[in-house]
């Protein structure tokens, strides 16, 4: 088993640029900031030694590829 990789907000914005969805470091803050109801659009984490927002990098590929996947599986068949 691979051991988990921790990113930040930057590299997170890298990963999802390599998976062509090319994100600016405003829409990336977005998804990572609580909203009213303190959640977040993604699972971003704060950092308990350094403070910063972190997110699992393998979390962060499987939520694409779950709503790709569930995307393919909502189309219509005709």
């Amino acid at each position: 088993m691979k051991p988990p990789c921790y990113i930040g907000l930057d590299e997170a914005r890298r990963v999802l640029a390599e998976m062509g969805i090319e994100l600016n470091e405003r829409q990336m803050k977005r998804a990572a900031d609580k909203d009213p109801h303190g959640r977040r659009k993604l699972p971003f984490f704060v950092d308990p030694i350094e403070g910063k927002l972190r997110i699992e990098k393998g979390t962060l590929v499987r939520i694409y590829r779950e709503l790709q996947v569930e995307a393919e599986n909502n189309t219509r068949k005709e």
